[in-house]
């Protein structure tokens, strides 16, 4: 018996298993004349899944449900199958990238998109922390594939398959060029696949979504129709007096957002953006004016500043890996805009090259919101600048400055945050 795949042609999931199918030589036959909402109802179809969920492969040993699974079995049906690695660690990594595509990608691309197609109740916080989320995985996605064409090996895998899948649905629905244009790896990641010839057999030609969808609009209450009796049985009683009522649109206007903490700070006399402007227009004499400049308005009260030291320097051994690793970090950086400016240099003229960097806070600690979103800052050893100690001021005037050599080496790089 062939195996006959139980699912829509143009589902995401489905095209695990017949892209898999394609790497592996294996036949796979789509069930004929599926239709969503009717075939996975009939008594036959939930025989082989209860739960009514698509895909289904029907096998000669029984069937297998869930979209991994089946990939999996399809790719195991041939020995030695390229797609699951040479080796026992390339195989754990192919599982790992797997669990990542399904937990941090798909699952936050699902919970942006569905709402706003009217699968599930929308709710503004709950897009916001799938976002925020989706970016995170995406910028740790960024940052390995800055220096892999594939996410195991030099060839492709299932990792790839699966995880190109589940991007399938968010570049074609949801992930206009204004996202994923901060993510370039993965844009050239994502169209490299979709264009290898056994994916694009199964997919087709695939476009990127123009706009996100919108919201959809709350269906008004129907209006109960009355009987002509009983209007006129109304309009003989006495008329009630009005209770007043809030207007619709003070009904339905948005809460306020939360203020994040550091607006509720006491005002500073540090007003970082007149200490930003002043470091992006000073060209000559910028020891005498910049850095004169912001010691003159630094607030210990209101402003912390920070030393970091990125704790794995050993691995920094490819330099533009390493530019990349620094810029990911300062993309992530993105949502304290508002309250932090920071300088990121790469010292040395060989690897490994070595990462440090200063910055600069609202408040006298690092913001918990960095803490928890940022994943990068506990790749980073964090030190509190002690404004008594003057060779720590000194340290401060020279990373500002992108002073060369800056500790007896040669900068390779510097970068602003601001």
């Amino acid at each position: 018996m062939a195996l006959v795949l139980h699912a829509g042609s143009a589902n995401k999931n489905a095209f695990k298993t017949l892209i898999a199918a394609e790497y592996s030589g294996v036949k796979v036959e789509l069930a004929k004349d599926f239709q969503m909402g009717v075939s996975n109802k009939t008594p036959e179809f939930l025989k082989m899944n209860p739960i009514g969920k698509v895909p289904v492969l029907e096998t000669p040993d029984g069937p297998v449900f869930e979209s991994n699974a089946i990939a999996r079995y399809v790719t195991r049906l041939k020995a030695d199958n390229p797609l699951y690695g040479s080796s026992l660690i390339d195989y754990a990594h192919i599982e790992q990238w797997m669990d990542f595509a399904t937990t941090e990608v798909d699952a936050n691309t699902g919970k942006w998109l569905y709402p706003r197609m009217g699968f599930y109740p929308y709710a503004a916080v709950t897009e916001e922390s799938a976002i925020a989320a989706l970016k995170r995985a995406f910028g740790s996605l960024n940052t390995h594939l800055a220096s892999n064409t594939f996410l195991v090996g030099h060839s492709v895998t299932l990792a790839d398959i699966v995880l190109t899948c589940n991007l399938y649905l968010g570049f074609s629905r949801i992930l206009t060029k204004s996202f994923t244009s901060e993510f370039p790896h993965v844009e050239r990641y994502f169209w490299t696949m979709v264009n290898q010839p056994n994916f694009k057999k199964v997919i087709g030609d695939v476009k990127q979504a123009e706009a996100v969808p919108p919201v959809p609009k709350k269906a008004a209450p129907a209006k109960e129709q009355k009987p002509k009796e009983a209007k006129k049985e109304a309009q003989k009683e006495a008329p009630k007096p009005k209770v007043a009522e809030k207007p619709a649109e003070e009904e339905e206007a948005p809460k306020p957002k939360p203020k994040n903490p550091l607006d509720l700070l006491p005002p500073s006399k540090m007003i970082l953006d007149d200490w930003k402007r002043l470091y992006s227009n000073t060209k000559t004499n910028f020891r005498e004016v910049a850095i004169k400049g912001f010691w003159d308005m630094y607030d210990p009260e209101g402003y912390s500043l920070w030393f970091c030291d990125y704790k794995y320097n050993d691995e920094n051994t490819v330099s533009f890996v390493t530019l990349n690793k620094v810029g990911g970090f300062l993309q992530r950086m993105d949502l304290c805009r508002k309250y932090a400016f920071g300088k990121m240099l790469v010292v040395g003229s060989e690897p490994p090259f070595k990462v440090k960097g200063l910055w600069l806070f609202r408040g006298s600690e690092i913001p918990k919101f960095v803490m928890d979103e940022v994943y990068d800052m506990e790749l980073y050893e964090w030190t509190k600048v002690d404004l008594s100690d003057e060779a720590q001021k000194e340290r401060v005037n020279a990373m500002i400055e992108d002073q060369e050599p800056f500790e007896g080496e040669a900068l390779l790089d510097a970068k602003c945050f601001k």
